[in-house]
């Protein structure tokens, strides 16, 4: 007798980093583990934020930092109770870039002028803080405007609404396609940056630990097959049917940035502790109030992955 199906929603980040799932999908990868899988994107972290702290989600590829946030009480939305959230693998490094309009040439041009954020409170915004300040331009120089997901800073800097904003694949390579100019990559920037990770709620976690570990074989099994360079034209093919926005002639380079252990998805769903390092170190700057951050473990939940390692 066949095992009965297991519903599993999952919330992400519209981008290309969501490349695993679409192939686990076209592979049938969820359905060999008995998981009927509801995949959806959000238009902004605090709509995923909400959706994942109401439990209308199971999971989230989310940024570590929102993890981080939440879960110190320094989240854009302020939850009754502090959320358990807990980071179970790591996704991708997530190149992000600071992408302006055609007529700005230095992070100077910028002066005045507003920049499209998701949220100005968030690990992103920080990057971006954190670049523009090593251009030589400092925060009060500048509006940042919470505009939401990649999408939507795009197409609000596309529009003219605001003189750049920080962009992940293939928005990036989209963009530059259009004669909008780039400023900075943070892979430029910092030696290691965990930009997207995979997080669950706890009490949730303990009372679904088989279909987490389903979740897991599924999704390593389809990242190992994205990064196999045999599957890369088939992939690059996944890449442009699933997001349609990817022009053909952007994709080869979205897909070297992806495939790229510098800047895109993480070999194995390993966590970079470096990398979180990083992002903590990011928000006991940035964040308010000002807090040290220094405890990464406070944050993982990596039983499940070690379980399925080990099996």
């Amino acid at each position: 007798m066949s095992k009965p199906m297991q519903s599993l929603k999952i919330i992400a980040f519209p981008g290309a980093p969501n490349l695993p799932v679409y192939a686990a999908i076209e592979h049938g990868f969820f359905e060999a583990e008995n998981i009927d899988l509801d995949f959806s994107t959000t238009s902004s972290s605090l709509q995923q934020m909400t959706k994942f702290a109401t439990g209308e989600c199971d999971i989230v590829f989310t940024a570590f930092d929102n993890i981080v946030a939440y879960r110190e009480g320094q989240g854009a939305i302020k939850f009754d109770t502090v959320p358990d959230f807990e980071v179970i693998l790591g996704a991708t490094q997530i190149e992000l870039s600071i992408v302006v309009a055609p007529d700005i040439s230095s992070a100077s041009g910028l002066k005045g002028k507003t920049l499209a954020l998701d949220a100005i409170s968030t690990g992103f915004a920080f990057v971006c803080y954190q670049a523009l300040e090593t251009l030589g331009l400092p925060y009060d120089a500048y509006t940042p405007v919470a505009v939401g997901a990649t999408p939507e800073r795009w197409l609000s800097l596309k529009e003219g609404k605001h003189a750049g904003t920080i962009t992940i694949e293939p928005f990036t390579s989209i963009a530059l396609a259009a004669g909008f100019r780039l400023l900075a990559r943070s892979s430029d920037m910092f030696p290691a940056y965990q930009g997207g990770i995979i997080a669950v709620q706890h009490q949730w976690a303990s009372a679904n630990a088989n279909l987490i570990e389903s979740f897991i074989r599924v999704y390593l099994k389809s990242l190992n097959w994205v990064l196999d360079p045999a599957n890369r034209a088939e992939a690059t093919s996944l890449l442009l049917k699933y997001m349609p926005e990817v022009k053909p002639g952007v994709v080869n380079t979205v897909i070297e940035s992806l495939l790229s252990p510098r800047s895109g998805l993480t070999p194995n769903g390993a966590v970079l502790r470096d990398g979180m390092k990083t992002v903590l170190d990011l928000r006991s700057r940035f964040g308010r109030p000002h807090t040290l951050f220094t405890d990464i473990d406070k944050y993982l939940n990596l039983s499940f992955y070690e379980r399925v390692l080990r099996k």
